[in-house]
C-alpha cells in the first residue's frame, strides 16, 4: 500500500512539475481561454498531457536510448522548433481577436485542431526529457522493487497531475474573461506574440550558434 500511495502521488506531482513552468503553451493555454473560452484551451492542455506523458515513458522505458537520440539531435530540434514558434507567434499577431469574442459554435474537428496544437507545441521541445529525468530522480519513480501495475498507476498520476494543472490554469483565467474587451484582445494576442517571438529567437540563436560551432 505504501508503494502505491508513494507511485500515485509521486506521478500527480510530477506531471504538474511538468506543465507548470510557463512556456510557450502556457501563453498559448492563457490566450485561448481568453479569447476562445474555457474548452479550447483546456482541450490545448489535454494535448500538451499527453505531449508530457509520452515523453514520460519514452524516459521510463528507454531513458539512455532516448537521452542519447535527443543530445545527438538536440540543436537540430531546437532550430525546427523555434521555426515552428515562430511562424505561430506572427499568425498571432496579425490575428483579429473580434470574432473569437462572437464564440463561434466550436465542433469536434475545431476541438481536434486545439488538441492537436497543444500536442505539437509540447513535442516540439525534447529538452523536456531532461527535466524529466530529473523528476524521476528526485520522486524515485523507477525503482526495482516496483512492479507494472504499480507504473500504470504511476503514469495515470503524471497524466492526471498534468490535467489538473491546466483545469486549474483554464479556470481561474476564465474567471477574468469578462473583463477583457475587444483592444484588450488585441493587446494580449499581440504582447503574448511578442514574448512567444523572443523566446523562439533565443531558442534559434542558440541552435544555429551551437551547430556552427
Amino acid at each position: 500500500m505504501d508503494q502505491l500511495i508513494h507511485i500515485i502521488t509521486s506521478g500527480i506531482l510530477i506531471g504538474i512539475f511538468i506543465s507548470a513552468p510557463m512556456g510557450p503553451v502556457g501563453m498559448l493555454v492563457i490566450q485561448r481561454t481568453l479569447n476562445k473560452g474555457r474548452f479550447p484551451a483546456l482541450f490545448t492542455g489535454i494535448g500538451a498531457a499527453v505531449s508530457d506523458l509520452t515523453y514520460a515513458l519514452l524516459t521510463g522505458f528507454g531513458m539512455s536510448f532516448v537521452t542519447d537520440l535527443v543530445t545527438r539531435n538536440q540543436l537540430l530540434l531546437q532550430i525546427l522548433g523555434s521555426l515552428v514558434l515562430i511562424a505561430f507567434a506572427f499568425y498571432l499577431f496579425r490575428k483579429n481577436p473580434a470574432g473569437s469574442l462572437k464564440k463561434p459554435d466550436r465542433g469536434p474537428d475545431n476541438y481536434w485542431k486545439d488538441f492537436l496544437t497543444g500536442f505539437l507545441f509540447t513535442f516540439a521541445n525534447p529538452l523536456i526529457l531532461f527535466f524529466i529525468v530529473g523528476l524521476f530522480a528526485r520522486f524515485n519513480f523507477i525503482l526495482p522493487e516496483l512492479r507494472y501495475f504499480h507504473y500504470i498507476l504511476g503514469y495515470a498520476g503524471i497524466f492526471g497531475g498534468a490535467l489538473l494543472w491546466w483545469w486549474l490554469i483554464t479556470f481561474f483565467v476564465n474567471k477574468v474573461r469578462a473583463h477583457f474587451n475587444v483592444r484588450s484582445m488585441w493587446i494580449l494576442n499581440r504582447c503574448i506574440a511578442l514574448v512567444l517571438c523572443i523566446m523562439a529567437l533565443v531558442g534559434l540563436y542558440n541552435g544555429i550558434s551551437g551547430y556552427l560551432s
